[in-house]
């Protein structure tokens, strides 16, 4: 009665964070709002959105990468919903792609700052996965307000535009549609495509606009016979394609996509696929309301696996993390993932759950090493808080173990996925393949935290440091006042460790619903198929 219990307060928690999530999106999926959109319409055009909707096969089988980019952020410029740019992994005549779509109705589809970024992890995934990448252009170019914080760095706008180049020397296939504005040096992303089609009466492409040609120049020309479709496809022949309207326009890329050739792809194993012992519904009563609270990854793995797949490797060493070869929607992975049970060592040691241990670290940094072998994309679960400290953990050689671990992580070749559960903390998150780590789709529950330590252990650590500074300078400190020190720390830092604050900074791609987690790897691992493995080098701190 008590598990029942427990299991209903567990999913009632859990659906009421996913209804919260939901909730937001419908705000993030009406972009700079109704009136910008029947704007758009009211101009012939397609929203962002409906023209992604238009061209995949199926609207119901898009997964959008960054959708709360931005949330939060850029208040005093207006808000910046989804970045100001779609971007979704999806199907276009049957071929996985990356879609990038600016959103006109956020600032004329103007690029702040995570604008940039986001485009650049959609090129990222392009790359990685050897996607064809579309991208529908209706933009302003840089916001000159923040242009400083956008232009001339590595991972600015320039970034993109060697992407282009380096792509399309790799083979990977670029169609850009202009389909609004596409201005000063955001011109240079769709010419430097493979092909560039542009829609008469609302497409125009130009280095420079009417206004900046008439103040450079002294020359007075309007916006379509400066760089309109027919200028541009009959005159210059910058482009490819004139269409008379964004239907012909998508059709159009369609029948190009439909003719590009089969990729060489990596051959990861897939069998008929097999529903999990349990239903991912499940998954919602399972994880504790209480990121404090144990449970067994095991019960989630098996809403999330094929029935009957797993097989653990060294099932009964290094507890505190569980390795498993199994299927997930038919395809072979190994699953790397944080338990947070209290269990006992080999050695008879009480260990904590999510806490990553010498003996942990070594059996994931070999399962990792094997997988690689064995050309076998691999998933990561966090839940972890670190790895364990204090004097035994040292002695025994914690951080050589913790560096074997990072080190796998860091030289596989297969696909990583990452799955964020519950909290990701500290190196805990390195070892798991965070962001810097270069998983092929990152993603968090609405449950996941992320941060360098928890909240409560922040605070009382900058409020140490805080009021041995005051003290120091003779002030008199009272309980009262430390205790308010610490409230005000510990909120600061919780707000930082949410799902939303990651997200909207792009450390993760998505906040998804738990019972989608099956479908969006079995996508991302469809995508990561379209390109070959490299071989694994095994490094000095492995051997």
């Amino acid at each position: 009665m008590n598990n029942d219990l427990q299991f209903n307060k567990n999913e009632d928690s859990m659906k009421l964070a996913i209804a919260q999530m939901n909730f937001k999106l419908d705000k993030i999926h009406e972009g700079g709002g109704k009136k910008k959109i029947e704007k758009q319409h009211s101009k012939g055009k397609l929203t962002a959105r409906e023209r992604i909707d238009y061209l995949v096969d199926n609207p119901e089988d898009i997964f959008e990468i960054g959708a709360f980019a931005g949330d939060g952020m850029y208040e005093e410029h207006g808000g910046c919903p989804a970045g100001g740019v779609i971007v979704v992994l999806a199907k276009v005549k049957g071929r996985p792609c990356i879609i990038v779509a600016n959103d006109a109705t956020v600032k004329a589809g103007a690029w702040f700052p995570i604008t940039g970024k986001k485009n650049l992890r959609a090129q990222e995934i392009a790359m990685e996965n050897q996607l064809p990448i579309i991208y529908l252009v209706d933009s302003a170019g840089v916001y000159l307000p923040m242009q400083d914080e956008i232009f001339p760095d590595k991972e600015h706008f320039g970034r993109m535009f060697r992407n282009n180049a380096v792509m399309s020397s790799k083979g990977i296939v670029q169609i850009a549609a202009i389909m609004g504005s596409c201005v000063a040096g955001g011109a240079y992303l769709p010419i430097m495509s493979d092909e560039a089609l542009i829609v008469e009466g609302t497409g125009s492409i130009f280095l420079a606009g009417p206004y900046l040609v008439k103040a450079a120049i002294g020359e007075t020309v309007d916006k379509e016979t400066l760089g309109g479709a027919s200028t541009q496809s009959e005159i210059s022949g910058v482009t490819d394609y004139k269409m008379p309207d964004d239907q012909t326009c998508l059709d159009t890329i369609k029948s190009l996509m439909d003719k590009i050739g089969e990729p060489a792809n990596a051959g990861f194993s897939r069998v008929k696929s097999i529903l999990p012992a349990k239903s991912p519904d499940t998954i919602t009563g399972i994880l504790p309301d209480s990121r404090a609270k144990p449970y067994k990854m095991e019960e989630l793995l098996e809403c999330l696996v094929d029935e009957g797949s797993m097989t653990f490797y060294k099932k009964d060493y290094g507890k505190s993390i569980l390795t498993v070869y199994a299927r997930i929607d038919g395809w072979a992975v190994g699953i790397v993932a944080n338990d947070r049970q209290v269990v006992r060592s080999k050695k008879g040691e009480m260990q904590f759950g999510g806490v990553i241990y010498s003996d942990s670290a070594d059996k994931a940094a070999r399962f990792i090493m094997n997988c690689n072998q064995k050309k076998i994309p691999l998933v990561f679960l966090h839940d972890v808080t670190g790895f364990m400290v204090g004097k035994r953990s040292e002695h025994g050689g914690i951080i050589k173990d913790g560096a074997k671990m990072v080190s796998a992580v860091s030289n596989s070749t297969v696909p990583k996925f990452s799955i964020i559960v519950g909290n990701s903390y500290g190196a805990g998150n390195y070892a798991m393949c965070g962001k810097a780590y270069d998983p092929r789709l990152i993603v968090a529950w609405p449950s996941a935290k992320i941060a360098v330590m928890g909240g409560s252990q922040a605070a009382k650590v900058l409020a140490q440091i805080q009021l041995s500074s005051m003290k120091a300078k003779g002030e008199e400190v009272s309980d009262e006042k430390q205790q308010e020190l610490i409230s005000s720390i510990e909120a600061k830092y919780n707000k930082q460790t949410t799902p939303y604050y990651a997200a909207a900074r792009l450390w993760v791609d998505a906040i998804i619903d738990p019972r989608e987690t099956r479908s969006i790897i079995s996508k991302g691992i469809e995508a990561a198929n379209q390109a070959p493995v490299e071989k694994f080098n095994v490094g000095v701190i492995q051997t």
